[in-house]
């Protein structure tokens, strides 16, 4: 079979002549390559459209991906704000504490070195390159506060036990006069009798004052004794704890009764001259783990 090839206007003819084996040929070729070449096409569009695919789920995880470290920083920061507050929180606290603290050894008057709210503990070391303060050293720092607050707390109990053992030791200690207003008449110790004219010891303090004057407790305590009593007449006694006990006779009305629970100048009776007397006073005794003392110790004694 002879195939002519007519150029353009003017040119030469060609002519192709194939024989019946080159057109077999030409016809397999033609079954082959139209299929291959068409399913490369389709191939290489399929992979066009697959990394087109592969791309966009790329997308979308980077994009969720984006989306949840974007939650966390803003929960971390969150958190750290969160813990900075709680910081200042607690130093405003630690200051007010170690003022506090201050206040009460000054008031006390106690030892300085022993209960120290001046200052912070000893601290120190090699100076370490400076670092962000992140969620951990803010941690760090919370739990070094915390610790400071315990030792403060501790601290103020210890110093509340002190001076609440001094409150009471206070309380209870016999101090001042048991008449407002009076003058002693008679002293401790030896003196005269007044009924026998001999030397006797006289076992507390006589407080002359004006009949019905007030008498006052000189302590806290509880009233063991309230009535007649030999030689005392109308007899108050009161037992402060710590060993004190103080005695107040001859009175004319008592104004408490035994089991009373009494305060620092509560008024316990009204001078009278009942029992072994020469006139309205007070005898005040001050015995001191069962032995009398001079009561002359404790009149200018602090309460």
């Amino acid at each position: 079979m002879d195939y002519i090839l007519l150029p353009g206007r003017g040119g030469r003819c060609f002519r192709i002549r194939y024989t019946t084996w080159q057109r077999v040929v030409l016809l397999l070729m033609g079954f082959v390559l139209v299929p291959v070449l068409t399913a490369g096409a389709g191939y290489y569009a399929g992979l066009r459209a697959g990394d087109a695919a592969t791309v966009a789920r790329w997308r979308a995880d980077v994009a969720v991906q984006s989306a949840e470290l974007e939650q966390v920083r803003h929960e971390t920061q969150a958190r750290v704000e969160a813990l900075a507050r709680r910081i200042g929180d607690l130093q405003a606290e630690l200051y007010r504490l170690d003022a506090l603290g201050a206040r009460l050894v000054h008031l006390a008057d106690l030892d300085d070195g022993e209960f120290d709210f001046s200052g912070q503990p000893g601290v120190g070391g090699p100076r370490q390159a400076p670092a962000s303060l992140g969620e951990d050293t803010l941690d760090e720092v919370l739990a070094a506060l915390e610790a400071k607050l315990r030792d403060r707390r501790a601290q103020l109990e210890a110093l509340d036990r002190v001076l609440q053992g001094r409150k009471l030791r206070e309380a209870v200690r016999p101090a001042g006069s048991p008449v407002k207003s009076g003058f002693i008449s008679s002293p401790f110790g030896k003196r005269v009798d007044p009924f026998t004219g001999k030397s006797e010891f006289h076992k507390g303090l006589d407080f002359a004052a004006k009949v019905g004057s007030e008498v006052v407790a000189v302590a806290g305590g509880i009233v063991t004794w309230a009535g007649k009593r030999p030689g005392y007449g109308y007899l108050v006694e009161i037992d402060h704890g710590g060993g004190f006990v103080t005695r107040y006779g001859h009175n004319q009305k008592l104004l408490v009764k035994t089991g009373d629970r009494v305060e620092r100048g509560q008024v316990i009776g009204l001078v009278g001259s009942t029992g072994r007397s020469t006139g309205p006073h007070v005898h005040f005794e001050v015995l001191h783990d069962g032995k009398v003392v001079d009561p002359r110790r404790y009149l200018h004694a602090k309460g």
